[in-house]
């Protein structure tokens, strides 16, 4: 049986909103506000948006700047990869008879 791939592109949904319906808000969009308002609009949103994303790039650092004041380890994946280097290491210990007598 051959492996199928699906070109993901194809099936993924922003917000589980399809292309139409997109459109069609769009449509409804310029309906209300009319053309002369939607660059305001677009401008308001993306400020918003600038500002959300700003403020949450200074908890991230506020958190990350207190856990290193405070001596916490915030270096998850740097542990899991030193236990992963365990158990390879244990693997090849066990397997390494069998591998060298075939």
């Amino acid at each position: 049986m051959r492996n199928k791939i699906y070109i993901c592109s194809m099936y993924t949904h922003f917000l589980f909103i399809s292309g139409v319906e997109i459109i069609f808000i769009l449509f409804i969009v310029v309906m209300i506000f009319g053309t002369d308002k939607l660059p305001e609009i677009a401008r308001t949103l993306a400020k918003g948006m600038s500002q959300i994303k700003n403020a949450t790039n200074e908890i991230k650092s506020e958190i990350h700047n207190s856990t290193k004041a405070h001596g916490i380890d915030t270096d998850l994946t740097g542990d899991v990869r030193k236990e992963i280097n365990k158990v390879k290491e244990e693997i090849d210990d066990l397997t390494g008879p069998i591998k060298r007598r075939f």
